[in-house]
């Protein structure tokens, strides 16, 4: 891997860039490094092929992620989207999938606390807890399918398929195969990375418009039939407002993020779960210790996915000029935050590399965000990650890899590095 250093200059430090970039595949897959030389850098670095400043240091994310006015979440996520293609995408959209939906709780203040408020109500914390009986019996139904062959792929045989199913039974949703939600959130993810071409732009739109369709047609058959799922939630939720209730727009806009935005990130949090218990024996014995123990369990989740979060940057974008990292930016300026490199900051945790169980001063870890646009299904994926994760613990003993770690591939991503299988064994702990 190429270190990053900034070339210095005799006298001032004002223009930078970085050696080596996010794009490079094998500093996706191995980015620690990386991450550290950014962090030692004077001044705020610049990747020249992203176009953006990588924001790496904790210090320097939590001010912006505490500062949405100034850093705009809106026009970073959109100003990732289809990059070079986006205003065609709009328009494949609105002619051929019923039309523009965008993303209800990535806007801006103070738009996004009236959304927050009204998305809120289908992620109470009541709810939440009448929903584990189920899916720890979803859970069971995955492991009884593979558990006699003493193996399993523990990305497709267990973490794809129980957030995907999860997402499917809150929606009520009973006439879609799996593996169509797959391409959908494949295609949905992709036009967050750079585009090849404008051909795969418009197979990224194929997808989507097939996607917005359904989608369309399940809201409207929703408005006029609720049921008790977390859609018909969303479609009674009320708040004090001029705008008391989710918009047509907006309810297939948070339908779309729940069916597709949330398996992504949360089958690659259990994936990382799971390659944690099989490649490190420190973490495998607290967590066969903790199979029966909440409070122990989340601890442990929080700390692996502290060191490996499932969502490892996402952009912003700057409304006004301001100072950031020693360097000045001017207005529009386009931020990645690198999460994953917060969560590695030595100022902030003692050996961030290393594994803790106790490890105090947890709650500062960056994995789920910070400030208002803290993740919005952040309990609804801690119960997914416990209940899955201490089903594991009894009755999936001895995990390990079942290839050489070397073997494993990833996707391309900058936001979110997913395996593309995670083959493993184990010795089944049954009655």
């Amino acid at each position: 891997m190429t270190d990053a250093h900034l070339q210095k200059s005799n006298s001032k430090v004002e223009s930078r860039t970085v050696m080596g970039s996010l794009l490079d595949p094998t500093i996706q897959t191995h980015p620690n490094e990386f991450y550290k030389s950014l962090r030692a850098q004077e001044i705020l670095p610049f990747d020249e092929k992203l176009g953006v400043y990588l924001v790496s240091r904790y210090a320097d994310l939590n001010r912006v992620l505490r500062d949405p006015i100034t850093f705009s979440q809106e026009k970073g996520y959109y100003g990732q989207m289809a990059r070079g293609y986006l205003d065609e995408l709009k328009e494949i959209l609105r002619e051929q999938g019923g039309g523009w939906f965008p993303d209800v709780v990535n806007v801006d203040p103070p738009r996004h606390a009236r959304a927050r408020k009204l998305v809120q109500q289908a992620f109470g914390a009541r709810r939440i807890k009448t929903l584990e009986a189920a899916f720890e019996k979803q859970v069971d139904r995955l492991i009884d399918g593979f558990i006699a062959r003493g193996s399993c792929d523990g990305l497709a045989d267990l973490a794809l398929p129980m957030a995907i199913g999860f997402s499917l039974s809150q929606l009520d949703i009973d006439d879609l195969a799996q593996a169509k939600v797959r391409d959908w959130g494949a295609a949905y993810l992709a036009q967050f990375s750079p585009l090849d071409s404008r051909e795969q732009m418009l197979e990224i739109a194929g997808h989507l418009c097939e996607l917005q369709r359904y989608l369309v047609d399940l809201v409207s058959r929703r408005i006029e039939r609720p049921g008790s799922d977390m859609l018909s939630d969303l479609i009674n939720a009320r708040i004090d407002d001029p705008e008391p209730k989710l918009s047509f727009n907006e309810l297939v806009a948070t339908a779309r993020a729940f069916l597709i935005n949330t398996h992504d990130s949360t089958s690659t949090a259990l994936a990382n779960v799971l390659f944690a218990v099989a490649t490190n024996e420190e973490v495998a014995d607290h967590f066969y210790r903790a199979d029966s123990d909440d409070a122990r369990m989340t601890r442990l989740i929080e700390e692996i996915l502290r060191i490996e979060p499932p969502v490892r940057a996402m952009s912003r974008v700057t409304t006004k000029a301001v100072e950031l990292g020693g360097r000045s930016l001017p207005e529009n300026a386009n931020l990645l935050l690198l999460f994953a490199s917060a969560n590695d900051d030595e100022q902030v945790f003692v050996g961030p590399r290393d594994f803790d169980a106790g490890r105090a001063g947890l709650s500062r870890s960056m994995t789920f965000g910070a400030g208002d646009h803290l993740c919005l299904g952040i309990s609804l994926a801690r119960m997914q990650l416990r209940v899955a994760a201490k089903k594991v613990a009894q009755r999936l003993r001895g995990l390990r890899l079942g290839v050489p770690a070397e073997d494993l591939r990833f996707l391309p991503n900058i936001a979110v590095l997913s395996m593309e299988a995670l083959p493993l064994r184990f010795e089944c702990e049954e009655e």
